[in-house]
Protein backbone atom coordinates (compact mmCIF):
# COMPACT_ATOMS: atom_id res chain seq x y z
CA UNK A 1 0.00 0.00 0.00
CA UNK A 2 1.23 3.79 -0.59
CA UNK A 3 1.74 4.63 2.68
CA UNK A 4 3.23 8.22 1.99
CA UNK A 5 0.81 9.43 0.32
CA UNK A 6 -2.23 8.58 1.84
CA UNK A 7 -4.69 10.14 3.47
CA UNK A 8 -4.50 10.80 7.24
CA UNK A 9 -7.63 10.40 8.07
CA UNK A 10 -8.36 7.46 5.84
CA UNK A 11 -5.68 5.88 7.70
CA UNK A 12 -6.96 6.48 10.93
CA UNK A 13 -10.61 5.04 10.19
CA UNK A 14 -8.42 1.93 8.85
CA UNK A 15 -6.98 1.52 12.12
CA UNK A 16 -10.03 2.18 13.69
CA UNK A 17 -11.71 -0.34 12.12
CA UNK A 18 -9.47 -3.26 12.17
CA UNK A 19 -8.99 -2.46 15.84
CA UNK A 20 -12.59 -2.58 16.91
CA UNK A 21 -16.21 -5.00 17.27
CA UNK A 22 -17.82 -6.27 13.91
CA UNK A 23 -21.25 -4.64 15.37
CA UNK A 24 -19.07 -1.12 15.70
CA UNK A 25 -18.17 -1.21 12.17
CA UNK A 26 -21.24 -0.05 10.40
CA UNK A 27 -21.65 3.02 12.28
CA UNK A 28 -17.72 3.41 11.38
CA UNK A 29 -17.92 3.70 8.16
CA UNK A 30 -20.66 6.20 8.48
CA UNK A 31 -17.68 8.35 9.01
CA UNK A 32 -16.65 8.23 5.08
CA UNK A 33 -19.17 10.59 4.39
CA UNK A 34 -18.09 13.15 5.97
CA UNK A 35 -13.98 12.42 4.00
CA UNK A 36 -15.93 12.45 1.12
CA UNK A 37 -17.78 15.06 1.02
CA UNK A 38 -15.05 17.46 2.74
CA UNK A 39 -15.04 21.26 1.07
CA UNK A 40 -11.44 21.46 1.22
CA UNK A 41 -10.69 18.68 -1.09
CA UNK A 42 -10.74 18.86 -4.66
CA UNK A 43 -11.65 16.73 -7.42
CA UNK A 44 -8.20 15.07 -7.95
CA UNK A 45 -7.53 14.73 -3.95
CA UNK A 46 -11.11 13.04 -3.83
CA UNK A 47 -10.44 10.68 -6.41
CA UNK A 48 -7.27 10.14 -4.82
CA UNK A 49 -9.16 9.48 -1.50
CA UNK A 50 -11.57 7.19 -3.57
CA UNK A 51 -8.66 5.09 -4.36
CA UNK A 52 -6.86 4.90 -1.17
CA UNK A 53 -10.71 3.92 0.21
CA UNK A 54 -10.57 1.07 -2.26
CA UNK A 55 -6.80 -0.15 -1.90
CA UNK A 56 -6.83 -0.01 2.23
CA UNK A 57 -10.57 -1.73 1.58
CA UNK A 58 -12.81 -0.30 3.29
CA UNK A 59 -14.94 -0.03 0.33
CA UNK A 60 -15.25 -3.74 0.51
CA UNK A 61 -16.28 -3.45 3.53
CA UNK A 62 -19.11 -1.50 2.80
CA UNK A 63 -20.09 -4.10 0.76
CA UNK A 64 -19.74 -7.02 3.05
CA UNK A 65 -22.09 -4.77 5.66
CA UNK A 66 -24.65 -4.36 3.35
CA UNK A 67 -24.95 -8.22 2.51
CA UNK A 68 -26.12 -8.46 6.00
CA UNK A 69 -28.94 -8.90 7.13
CA UNK A 70 -30.45 -5.63 8.85
CA UNK A 71 -33.25 -6.97 10.54
CA UNK A 72 -32.44 -7.47 13.94
CA UNK A 73 -30.89 -4.43 15.14
CA UNK A 74 -32.45 -1.13 15.43
CA UNK A 75 -31.58 1.76 13.01
CA UNK A 76 -29.61 -1.03 11.04
CA UNK A 77 -31.96 0.16 7.99
CA UNK A 78 -31.01 3.97 7.68
CA UNK A 79 -27.33 2.74 8.52
CA UNK A 80 -27.65 0.40 5.82
CA UNK A 81 -29.21 3.17 3.15
CA UNK A 82 -26.36 5.55 3.84
CA UNK A 83 -24.19 2.86 3.71
CA UNK A 84 -25.54 2.36 0.27
CA UNK A 85 -24.97 6.19 -0.46
CA UNK A 86 -21.65 6.13 0.78
CA UNK A 87 -20.79 3.04 -1.53
CA UNK A 88 -21.81 4.66 -5.36
CA UNK A 89 -20.11 7.30 -4.29
CA UNK A 90 -16.76 5.24 -3.68
CA UNK A 91 -17.14 3.63 -6.63
CA UNK A 92 -17.83 6.48 -9.29
CA UNK A 93 -14.81 8.42 -10.31
CA UNK A 94 -12.77 5.52 -9.30
CA UNK A 95 -9.91 4.16 -11.56
CA UNK A 96 -8.50 1.05 -10.51
CA UNK A 97 -5.39 0.14 -11.80
CA UNK A 98 -3.86 -2.70 -10.03
CA UNK A 99 -6.19 -5.59 -11.25
CA UNK A 100 -9.49 -3.59 -13.27
CA UNK A 101 -10.80 -6.97 -14.70
CA UNK A 102 -11.89 -7.70 -10.29
CA UNK A 103 -12.94 -4.03 -10.21
CA UNK A 104 -15.18 -3.93 -13.07
CA UNK A 105 -16.09 -7.68 -13.41
CA UNK A 106 -16.70 -8.65 -10.01
CA UNK A 107 -16.92 -6.11 -7.76
CA UNK A 108 -19.02 -3.83 -9.47
CA UNK A 109 -21.84 -6.15 -10.42
CA UNK A 110 -21.84 -7.53 -6.65
CA UNK A 111 -22.35 -3.86 -5.86
CA UNK A 112 -25.08 -3.86 -7.66
CA UNK A 113 -26.94 -6.93 -6.43
CA UNK A 114 -26.38 -6.03 -3.25
CA UNK A 115 -27.81 -2.52 -3.76
CA UNK A 116 -31.30 -3.98 -4.91
CA UNK A 117 -31.37 -6.53 -2.77
CA UNK A 118 -31.72 -4.03 -0.32
CA UNK A 119 -34.07 -2.27 -2.11
CA UNK A 120 -35.97 -5.40 -2.16
CA UNK A 121 -35.73 -5.77 1.59
CA UNK A 122 -36.64 -2.11 2.15
CA UNK A 123 -39.44 -2.20 -0.41
CA UNK A 124 -41.58 -5.21 1.59
CA UNK A 125 -40.83 -4.05 4.53
CA UNK A 126 -42.52 -0.10 3.72
CA UNK A 127 -45.41 -2.52 1.89
CA UNK A 128 -45.85 -4.43 5.61
CA UNK A 129 -45.68 -1.47 7.58
CA UNK A 130 -48.72 -0.07 9.33
CA UNK A 131 -47.92 2.99 11.05
CA UNK A 132 -47.25 5.97 8.97
CA UNK A 133 -44.01 7.19 10.48
CA UNK A 134 -42.75 3.72 9.82
CA UNK A 135 -43.69 3.94 6.15
CA UNK A 136 -41.90 7.35 5.39
CA UNK A 137 -39.27 6.35 7.05
CA UNK A 138 -38.82 2.88 4.45
CA UNK A 139 -40.07 4.97 1.83
CA UNK A 140 -37.37 7.46 2.34
CA UNK A 141 -34.66 4.99 2.76
CA UNK A 142 -36.15 3.19 -0.16
CA UNK A 143 -35.37 6.17 -2.42
CA UNK A 144 -31.90 6.96 -1.13
CA UNK A 145 -31.08 3.40 -2.16
CA UNK A 146 -32.28 3.88 -5.70
CA UNK A 147 -30.35 6.82 -6.00
CA UNK A 148 -27.63 5.69 -5.24
CA UNK A 149 -28.02 2.68 -7.72
CA UNK A 150 -28.32 5.58 -10.27
CA UNK A 151 -25.40 7.35 -9.94
CA UNK A 152 -23.44 4.26 -9.13
CA UNK A 153 -24.57 3.21 -12.91
CA UNK A 154 -24.51 7.00 -14.06
CA UNK A 155 -20.74 6.81 -13.32
CA UNK A 156 -20.25 2.98 -14.85
CA UNK A 157 -22.82 3.11 -18.00
CA UNK A 158 -21.63 -0.65 -18.57
CA UNK A 159 -23.75 -1.45 -15.36
CA UNK A 160 -26.90 -0.31 -16.99
CA UNK A 161 -27.66 -3.49 -18.81
CA UNK A 162 -26.24 -5.37 -15.04
CA UNK A 163 -29.41 -3.92 -13.45
CA UNK A 164 -32.21 -4.45 -16.23
CA UNK A 165 -30.66 -7.74 -16.41
CA UNK A 166 -31.02 -8.51 -12.83
CA UNK A 167 -33.91 -10.56 -11.80
CA UNK A 168 -34.20 -8.35 -8.40
CA UNK A 169 -34.70 -5.08 -10.47
CA UNK A 170 -37.94 -6.63 -11.75
CA UNK A 171 -39.21 -8.10 -8.73
CA UNK A 172 -39.27 -4.43 -7.70
CA UNK A 173 -40.45 -3.30 -10.75
CA UNK A 174 -43.60 -5.61 -10.21
CA UNK A 175 -45.19 -4.54 -7.63
CA UNK A 176 -49.17 -2.87 -6.66
CA UNK A 177 -47.71 -0.20 -4.51
CA UNK A 178 -47.79 3.03 -5.85
CA UNK A 179 -45.12 4.88 -4.19
CA UNK A 180 -42.41 2.30 -5.19
CA UNK A 181 -43.42 1.44 -8.96
CA UNK A 182 -43.06 5.46 -9.61
CA UNK A 183 -39.47 5.45 -7.99
CA UNK A 184 -38.43 2.53 -9.59
CA UNK A 185 -39.97 3.77 -13.30
CA UNK A 186 -38.37 6.31 -12.63
CA UNK A 187 -34.79 4.82 -12.13
CA UNK A 188 -35.67 2.84 -15.46
CA UNK A 189 -35.93 6.58 -16.79
CA UNK A 190 -32.25 6.86 -15.91
CA UNK A 191 -31.12 4.30 -17.34
CA UNK A 192 -33.09 4.70 -20.87
CA UNK A 193 -31.81 7.94 -20.83
CA UNK A 194 -27.99 7.45 -19.64
CA UNK A 195 -27.99 4.52 -22.50
CA UNK A 196 -30.62 4.52 -24.72
CA UNK A 197 -30.22 1.53 -26.41
CA UNK A 198 -29.64 -1.19 -23.22
CA UNK A 199 -33.27 -2.23 -24.30
CA UNK A 200 -31.55 -3.79 -27.11
CA UNK A 201 -28.50 -5.10 -25.83
CA UNK A 202 -30.62 -7.58 -22.95
CA UNK A 203 -32.32 -10.50 -23.71
CA UNK A 204 -35.48 -10.89 -25.26
CA UNK A 205 -37.32 -12.50 -22.64
CA UNK A 206 -36.26 -9.60 -19.69
CA UNK A 207 -37.43 -6.90 -22.66
CA UNK A 208 -40.75 -8.80 -22.80
CA UNK A 209 -41.16 -9.05 -19.24
CA UNK A 210 -40.64 -5.09 -18.35
CA UNK A 211 -42.57 -4.11 -21.48
CA UNK A 212 -45.23 -6.15 -20.27
CA UNK A 213 -45.47 -4.89 -17.07
CA UNK A 214 -45.66 -1.42 -17.85
CA UNK A 215 -48.44 -2.40 -20.22
CA UNK A 216 -49.65 -4.11 -16.98
CA UNK A 217 -49.95 -1.17 -15.20
CA UNK A 218 -51.81 0.98 -18.33
CA UNK A 219 -54.38 -1.67 -17.95
CA UNK A 220 -54.47 -2.19 -14.44
CA UNK A 221 -54.33 0.87 -12.26
CA UNK A 222 -56.31 4.78 -12.39
CA UNK A 223 -53.26 5.99 -10.46
CA UNK A 224 -52.44 9.26 -12.73
CA UNK A 225 -48.73 9.48 -11.61
CA UNK A 226 -48.55 5.42 -12.14
CA UNK A 227 -50.13 6.20 -15.94
CA UNK A 228 -47.82 8.77 -16.49
CA UNK A 229 -45.19 7.20 -15.74
CA UNK A 230 -45.69 4.31 -17.64
CA UNK A 231 -46.81 6.06 -20.59
CA UNK A 232 -43.64 8.65 -20.15
CA UNK A 233 -41.27 5.21 -20.55
CA UNK A 234 -43.18 3.70 -23.49
CA UNK A 235 -42.93 7.24 -25.31
CA UNK A 236 -38.78 7.27 -24.35
CA UNK A 237 -38.41 3.33 -25.55
CA UNK A 238 -40.35 4.50 -28.66
CA UNK A 239 -37.99 7.26 -29.59
CA UNK A 240 -35.17 5.62 -28.71
CA UNK A 241 -35.62 2.29 -30.26
CA UNK A 242 -37.38 2.50 -32.89
CA UNK A 243 -37.03 -1.63 -33.46
CA UNK A 244 -39.25 -1.57 -30.67
CA UNK A 245 -42.11 0.21 -32.37
CA UNK A 246 -42.68 -2.70 -34.35
CA UNK A 247 -43.18 -4.70 -31.28
CA UNK A 248 -45.81 -2.81 -29.45
CA UNK A 249 -47.75 -2.64 -32.58
CA UNK A 250 -47.42 -6.64 -33.08
CA UNK A 251 -47.62 -7.80 -29.04
CA UNK A 252 -49.50 -4.99 -27.59
CA UNK A 253 -52.46 -4.32 -29.77
CA UNK A 254 -54.81 -2.88 -27.63
CA UNK A 255 -52.67 -0.32 -26.74
CA UNK A 256 -53.71 2.46 -28.63
CA UNK A 257 -57.24 1.86 -27.75
CA UNK A 258 -56.37 1.70 -23.68
CA UNK A 259 -54.16 5.17 -23.83
CA UNK A 260 -56.79 6.95 -26.27
CA UNK A 261 -60.46 5.48 -24.21
CA UNK A 262 -58.86 5.58 -20.50
CA UNK A 263 -56.20 7.72 -19.74
CA UNK A 264 -56.86 10.57 -22.31
CA UNK A 265 -57.63 14.18 -20.25
CA UNK A 266 -55.69 12.30 -16.83
CA UNK A 267 -53.13 15.51 -17.68
CA UNK A 268 -50.72 13.89 -19.75
CA UNK A 269 -52.12 13.95 -23.09
CA UNK A 270 -49.29 15.34 -24.97
CA UNK A 271 -47.06 12.77 -24.27
CA UNK A 272 -50.27 10.08 -25.32
CA UNK A 273 -50.65 11.48 -28.72
CA UNK A 274 -47.01 11.16 -29.48
CA UNK A 275 -47.08 7.49 -28.33
CA UNK A 276 -49.93 7.75 -30.33
CA UNK A 277 -48.95 9.16 -33.26
CA UNK A 278 -45.91 7.03 -33.46
CA UNK A 279 -47.86 3.85 -33.15
CA UNK A 280 -50.28 4.63 -36.24
CA UNK A 281 -46.89 5.55 -38.38
CA UNK A 282 -46.11 1.80 -37.59
CA UNK A 283 -50.00 0.30 -38.03
CA UNK A 284 -51.36 -0.26 -41.83
CA UNK A 285 -54.63 0.90 -42.23
CA UNK A 286 -56.15 -1.85 -42.60
CA UNK A 287 -57.90 -3.55 -39.66
CA UNK A 288 -59.45 -7.26 -39.63
CA UNK A 289 -61.40 -9.10 -37.50
CA UNK A 290 -58.47 -12.21 -36.89
CA UNK A 291 -56.79 -8.55 -35.25
CA UNK A 292 -58.46 -7.25 -32.83
CA UNK A 293 -58.89 -10.56 -31.21
CA UNK A 294 -54.75 -10.81 -31.44
CA UNK A 295 -54.81 -7.80 -29.73
CA UNK A 296 -57.42 -8.79 -26.86
CA UNK A 297 -55.43 -11.88 -26.59
CA UNK A 298 -51.84 -10.08 -26.24
CA UNK A 299 -53.85 -7.98 -23.31
CA UNK A 300 -55.27 -10.92 -21.62
CA UNK A 301 -51.63 -12.55 -21.81
CA UNK A 302 -50.20 -10.02 -20.52
CA UNK A 303 -52.31 -9.59 -17.52
CA UNK A 304 -52.32 -13.07 -16.71
CA UNK A 305 -48.27 -12.86 -16.89
CA UNK A 306 -48.35 -10.07 -14.93
CA UNK A 307 -51.20 -11.68 -12.04
CA UNK A 308 -49.14 -14.83 -12.23
CA UNK A 309 -45.83 -13.28 -11.33
CA UNK A 310 -47.18 -11.29 -8.41
CA UNK A 311 -49.21 -14.69 -7.34
CA UNK A 312 -45.56 -15.90 -7.39
CA UNK A 313 -43.54 -13.35 -5.68
CA UNK A 314 -45.98 -13.29 -2.59
CA UNK A 315 -45.68 -17.09 -1.94
CA UNK A 316 -42.01 -16.41 -2.19
CA UNK A 317 -41.42 -14.87 1.79
CA UNK A 318 -44.42 -16.94 3.00
CA UNK A 319 -42.09 -20.39 1.75
CA UNK A 320 -39.02 -18.95 3.63
CA UNK A 321 -40.66 -18.12 6.65
CA UNK A 322 -42.51 -21.76 6.76
CA UNK A 323 -39.06 -23.09 6.62
CA UNK A 324 -37.38 -20.85 9.07
CA UNK A 325 -40.28 -21.61 10.92
CA UNK A 326 -39.76 -25.56 10.88
CA UNK A 327 -36.04 -25.18 10.94
CA UNK A 328 -36.22 -23.61 14.20
CA UNK A 329 -38.72 -25.65 15.60
CA UNK A 330 -37.25 -28.50 14.42
CA UNK A 331 -33.54 -26.92 16.55
CA UNK A 332 -35.78 -26.36 19.67
CA UNK A 333 -37.04 -29.77 19.44
CA UNK A 334 -33.12 -30.88 19.60
CA UNK A 335 -32.28 -28.74 22.22
CA UNK A 336 -34.69 -29.79 24.94
CA UNK A 337 -34.24 -32.85 23.97
CA UNK A 338 -30.69 -32.57 25.15
CA UNK A 339 -31.17 -30.45 27.86
CA UNK A 340 -33.77 -33.28 29.22
CA UNK A 341 -31.20 -35.58 28.55
CA UNK A 342 -28.88 -34.06 30.67
CA UNK A 343 -30.89 -33.64 33.78
CA UNK A 344 -31.91 -37.03 33.63
CA UNK A 345 -28.20 -38.03 33.40
CA UNK A 346 -27.79 -35.99 36.22
CA UNK A 347 -30.99 -37.09 38.69
CA UNK A 348 -29.64 -40.61 38.11
CA UNK A 349 -26.05 -39.93 38.92
CA UNK A 350 -27.41 -38.18 42.21
CA UNK A 351 -29.87 -40.58 43.01
CA UNK A 352 -26.49 -43.02 42.47
CA UNK A 353 -25.21 -41.24 44.62
CA UNK A 354 -27.83 -40.77 47.11
CA UNK A 355 -27.76 -44.44 47.67
CA UNK A 356 -24.60 -45.55 48.13
CA UNK A 357 -24.55 -42.64 50.76
CA UNK A 358 -27.29 -44.18 52.32
CA UNK A 359 -25.76 -47.75 52.05
CA UNK A 360 -22.63 -46.60 53.58
CA UNK A 361 -24.44 -44.83 56.18
CA UNK A 362 -26.60 -48.26 56.64
CA UNK A 363 -23.69 -50.06 57.07
CA UNK A 364 -22.13 -47.90 59.77
CA UNK A 365 -24.74 -47.87 61.65
CA UNK A 366 -25.36 -51.49 61.71
CA UNK A 367 -21.37 -51.26 63.05
CA UNK A 368 -22.16 -48.77 65.71
CA UNK A 369 -24.98 -50.76 67.04
CA UNK A 370 -22.90 -54.08 66.96
CA UNK A 371 -20.14 -52.60 69.87
CA UNK A 372 -23.43 -51.20 71.72
CA UNK A 373 -26.37 -53.78 71.33
CA UNK A 374 -25.59 -56.46 73.69
CA UNK A 375 -24.51 -59.97 72.11
CA UNK A 376 -27.31 -61.35 73.61
CA UNK A 377 -29.69 -58.96 72.43
CA UNK A 378 -28.64 -58.80 68.89
CA UNK A 379 -31.03 -61.39 67.34
CA UNK A 380 -34.06 -59.83 68.55
CA UNK A 381 -33.57 -56.62 67.43
CA UNK A 382 -32.16 -57.88 64.00
CA UNK A 383 -35.67 -59.96 63.98
CA UNK A 384 -37.50 -56.56 65.27
CA UNK A 385 -35.80 -54.27 62.11
CA UNK A 386 -36.29 -57.09 59.74
CA UNK A 387 -39.95 -56.53 60.56
CA UNK A 388 -40.29 -53.11 60.60
CA UNK A 389 -38.80 -53.15 57.54
CA UNK A 390 -41.16 -55.45 56.36
CA UNK A 391 -43.74 -53.58 57.38
CA UNK A 392 -42.86 -49.98 55.62
CA UNK A 393 -42.16 -52.33 52.09
CA UNK A 394 -45.52 -53.87 52.68
CA UNK A 395 -46.93 -50.52 53.29
CA UNK A 396 -45.82 -48.85 50.28
CA UNK A 397 -46.37 -51.49 48.14
CA UNK A 398 -50.10 -51.88 49.39
CA UNK A 399 -50.06 -48.03 48.79
CA UNK A 400 -48.94 -48.16 45.12
CA UNK A 401 -50.97 -51.28 44.26
CA UNK A 402 -54.29 -49.61 45.53
CA UNK A 403 -53.54 -46.52 43.55
CA UNK A 404 -52.68 -48.37 40.32
CA UNK A 405 -56.19 -50.15 40.85
CA UNK A 406 -57.88 -47.41 41.78
CA UNK A 407 -56.32 -45.37 38.61
CA UNK A 408 -57.56 -48.73 36.39
CA UNK A 409 -60.74 -48.56 37.93
CA UNK A 410 -61.58 -44.96 37.71
CA UNK A 411 -63.50 -45.13 34.59
CA UNK A 412 -65.37 -47.89 35.44
CA UNK A 413 -66.48 -46.68 38.66
CA UNK A 414 -67.49 -43.14 36.61
CA UNK A 415 -69.43 -45.25 34.58
CA UNK A 416 -70.89 -47.59 37.52
CA UNK A 417 -71.70 -43.96 39.19
CA UNK A 418 -73.34 -42.79 36.17
CA UNK A 419 -74.95 -45.73 35.20
CA UNK A 420 -76.79 -45.68 39.53
CA UNK A 421 -78.01 -41.85 38.48
CA UNK A 422 -79.31 -42.94 35.21
CA UNK A 423 -80.81 -46.27 37.01
CA UNK A 424 -82.24 -43.53 40.13
CA UNK A 425 -83.94 -41.30 37.55
CA UNK A 426 -85.26 -44.16 35.42
CA UNK A 427 -87.00 -45.92 38.62
CA UNK A 428 -88.12 -42.03 39.65
CA UNK A 429 -90.13 -41.83 36.01
CA UNK A 430 -91.54 -45.22 36.13
CA UNK A 431 -92.48 -44.66 39.95
CA UNK A 432 -94.13 -41.29 38.88
CA UNK A 433 -95.70 -42.71 35.95
CA UNK A 434 -97.12 -46.10 38.00
CA UNK A 435 -98.92 -43.68 40.27
CA UNK A 436 -100.50 -41.45 37.45
CA UNK A 437 -101.79 -44.74 36.08
CA UNK A 438 -105.22 -46.38 37.86
CA UNK A 439 -105.43 -49.24 39.30
CA UNK A 440 -106.83 -52.37 37.19
CA UNK A 441 -109.58 -53.96 39.07
CA UNK A 442 -108.07 -57.64 39.80
CA UNK A 443 -109.14 -60.20 37.23
CA UNK A 444 -108.91 -63.87 38.05
CA UNK A 445 -106.66 -66.03 36.24
CA UNK A 446 -108.05 -68.40 33.68
CA UNK A 447 -107.24 -72.07 34.69
CA UNK A 448 -106.68 -74.98 32.14
CA UNK A 449 -109.27 -76.60 30.35
CA UNK A 450 -109.24 -80.55 30.36
CA UNK A 451 -107.83 -80.86 27.01
CA UNK A 452 -104.91 -78.32 27.96
CA UNK A 453 -104.60 -80.22 31.19
CA UNK A 454 -104.41 -83.98 29.61
CA UNK A 455 -101.68 -82.32 26.47
CA UNK A 456 -99.17 -81.17 29.62
CA UNK A 457 -99.58 -84.99 31.51
CA UNK A 458 -98.95 -86.44 27.99
CA UNK A 459 -95.56 -84.03 27.90
CA UNK A 460 -94.39 -85.26 31.22
CA UNK A 461 -95.16 -89.12 30.50
CA UNK A 462 -92.93 -88.65 27.40
CA UNK A 463 -89.93 -87.20 29.24
CA UNK A 464 -89.99 -89.29 31.22
CA UNK A 465 -89.86 -92.24 29.07
CA UNK A 466 -87.23 -90.87 27.05
CA UNK A 467 -85.22 -89.55 30.26
CA UNK A 468 -85.24 -92.47 32.90
CA UNK A 469 -82.95 -92.50 36.41
CA UNK A 470 -80.19 -94.29 36.42
CA UNK A 471 -80.47 -96.93 39.24
CA UNK A 472 -77.48 -98.33 41.10
CA UNK A 473 -76.46 -102.18 41.53
CA UNK A 474 -76.52 -103.74 45.28
CA UNK A 475 -72.56 -104.58 44.02
CA UNK A 476 -71.60 -101.04 42.97
CA UNK A 477 -73.36 -99.56 46.83
CA UNK A 478 -71.35 -102.32 48.70
CA UNK A 479 -68.17 -100.88 47.13
CA UNK A 480 -68.49 -97.49 47.34
CA UNK A 481 -69.34 -98.15 50.92
CA UNK A 482 -66.13 -100.32 51.39
CA UNK A 483 -64.21 -97.34 49.72
CA UNK A 484 -65.99 -95.04 52.44
CA UNK A 485 -64.90 -96.90 55.25
CA UNK A 486 -61.28 -97.38 54.07
CA UNK A 487 -60.73 -93.02 53.67
CA UNK A 488 -62.47 -92.98 57.31
CA UNK A 489 -59.96 -95.11 58.66
CA UNK A 490 -57.14 -93.48 57.65
CA UNK A 491 -58.19 -90.49 58.45
CA UNK A 492 -59.00 -91.26 62.07
CA UNK A 493 -55.03 -92.82 61.74
CA UNK A 494 -53.53 -89.66 60.65
CA UNK A 495 -55.04 -87.47 63.28
CA UNK A 496 -53.53 -89.88 65.86
CA UNK A 497 -50.50 -89.42 64.37
CA UNK A 498 -51.17 -85.35 64.05
CA UNK A 499 -52.25 -85.40 67.44
CA UNK A 500 -48.79 -86.38 68.84
CA UNK A 501 -46.82 -84.30 66.78
CA UNK A 502 -48.34 -81.11 68.14
CA UNK A 503 -48.00 -82.56 71.21
CA UNK A 504 -44.38 -82.97 70.91
CA UNK A 505 -44.08 -79.58 69.52
CA UNK A 506 -45.75 -78.01 72.02
CA UNK A 507 -43.30 -79.04 74.84
CA UNK A 508 -40.22 -78.69 72.66
CA UNK A 509 -41.49 -74.52 72.23
CA UNK A 510 -42.03 -74.47 76.09
CA UNK A 511 -38.66 -75.93 76.81
CA UNK A 512 -36.92 -73.43 74.32
CA UNK A 513 -39.11 -70.37 76.04
CA UNK A 514 -38.17 -72.16 78.98
CA UNK A 515 -34.32 -71.92 78.07
CA UNK A 516 -34.78 -67.84 76.53
CA UNK A 517 -36.63 -66.77 80.01
CA UNK A 518 -33.54 -68.11 81.70
CA UNK A 519 -30.89 -65.99 79.25
CA UNK A 520 -32.90 -63.18 79.56
CA UNK A 521 -32.46 -62.94 83.00
CA UNK A 522 -29.42 -63.99 83.48
CA UNK A 523 -27.45 -61.76 85.48
CA UNK A 524 -24.35 -59.36 84.41
CA UNK A 525 -20.73 -60.56 85.03
CA UNK A 526 -19.63 -58.33 87.85
CA UNK A 527 -22.88 -60.03 89.68
CA UNK A 528 -22.65 -63.60 88.53
CA UNK A 529 -22.17 -66.30 90.97
CA UNK A 530 -20.56 -69.49 90.71
CA UNK A 531 -24.17 -70.95 91.43
CA UNK A 532 -25.23 -69.08 88.43
CA UNK A 533 -22.53 -69.93 86.17
CA UNK A 534 -23.44 -73.87 86.96
CA UNK A 535 -26.80 -73.37 85.23
CA UNK A 536 -24.86 -72.40 81.97
CA UNK A 537 -22.27 -74.93 81.55
CA UNK A 538 -22.27 -78.19 79.94
CA UNK A 539 -21.01 -81.31 81.11
CA UNK A 540 -20.34 -82.13 78.02
CA UNK A 541 -16.25 -81.14 77.67
CA UNK A 542 -16.40 -80.85 73.72
CA UNK A 543 -19.19 -78.32 73.82
CA UNK A 544 -17.72 -76.22 76.34
CA UNK A 545 -14.61 -75.86 74.43
CA UNK A 546 -16.72 -75.09 71.58
CA UNK A 547 -19.03 -72.61 73.22
CA UNK A 548 -15.58 -70.77 74.64
CA UNK A 549 -13.69 -70.34 71.37
CA UNK A 550 -16.94 -68.86 69.52
CA UNK A 551 -17.04 -66.57 72.57
CA UNK A 552 -13.19 -65.61 72.16
CA UNK A 553 -14.08 -64.92 68.29
CA UNK A 554 -16.85 -63.14 68.80
CA UNK A 555 -15.00 -60.73 71.18
CA UNK A 556 -12.01 -60.24 69.17
CA UNK A 557 -14.23 -59.58 65.93
CA UNK A 558 -15.95 -56.79 68.01
CA UNK A 559 -12.52 -54.94 68.83
CA UNK A 560 -11.60 -54.96 65.43
CA UNK A 561 -11.49 -51.44 63.30
CA UNK A 562 -13.64 -50.00 61.65
CA UNK A 563 -12.02 -51.06 58.55
CA UNK A 564 -11.95 -54.72 58.85
CA UNK A 565 -15.95 -54.53 59.86
CA UNK A 566 -16.77 -52.90 55.98
CA UNK A 567 -16.34 -56.10 54.59
CA UNK A 568 -19.66 -57.29 54.47
CA UNK A 569 -20.83 -54.32 52.72
CA UNK A 570 -20.21 -56.00 49.34
CA UNK A 571 -22.23 -59.22 50.61
CA UNK A 572 -26.03 -59.37 49.20
CA UNK A 573 -27.90 -59.61 51.74
CA UNK A 574 -29.98 -63.06 51.04
CA UNK A 575 -26.35 -64.89 51.31
CA UNK A 576 -25.68 -65.99 54.69
CA UNK A 577 -21.53 -67.22 55.55
CA UNK A 578 -21.68 -70.81 56.13
CA UNK A 579 -19.18 -70.26 59.17
CA UNK A 580 -22.08 -67.89 60.84
CA UNK A 581 -24.57 -70.70 60.51
CA UNK A 582 -22.26 -72.95 62.26
CA UNK A 583 -21.15 -70.44 64.76
CA UNK A 584 -25.01 -70.01 65.79
CA UNK A 585 -25.65 -73.76 65.50
CA UNK A 586 -23.17 -74.37 67.53
CA UNK A 587 -22.98 -71.98 70.06
CA UNK A 588 -26.59 -72.55 71.02
CA UNK A 589 -26.61 -74.20 74.58
CA UNK A 590 -30.12 -75.40 76.42
CA UNK A 591 -29.61 -75.42 80.32
CA UNK A 592 -30.01 -78.79 81.40
CA UNK A 593 -29.04 -80.79 78.61
CA UNK A 594 -25.76 -82.87 78.44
Amino acid sequence: FPMAATDPQVLALAAQITESREQDIPLLLLKLKGILSSPSIGCEESNKIKQDLYDYGLTQYCLLVLKRDHSQLHGAWATAAQLAEILSHCCVGLEVKEDPEEFYEKFLPSAVDSLLVLGKRLQARFIRAIKDKEKQDFLHWFQIVTDAICWLFGGHIQLAACVLQNDRFLQLLITDDVETAIIMMSVLHNILRINSSVLLEVEEETLHSVLDELVYKLSSTTNPAVGSAATKLLLLVAKFCKQLVQLFTARYKGLKGLLSKQWTGKGFDREINQLLDLLYLEQSSGKGEMQKQHQAACIIQAAWRGFQTRKRLKKLPQAVITLQRSFRAKREQELQHLTKQKEDEALKLQMQLQRQRAMRLFHERQLALLEVVHASQMNKYMQEMEEKSALTIQRFWRGYRARRIFHQQKQSLKEHKAAIIIQRAACKFLEKRRRRRPLSPWKEPKGLTDEQRLALQQKVDDYIKLHPASQMSEERSKELHMQAQAKLAQFLLRSRLDQGAAQRREALLAQVNTDVELLMNAPGLAEATEKDLGAFMSRSIPVATKARQTHNTMLKHTRWPWWKKLGDEFMEDDVIPEGAINTELETLFIGGRK
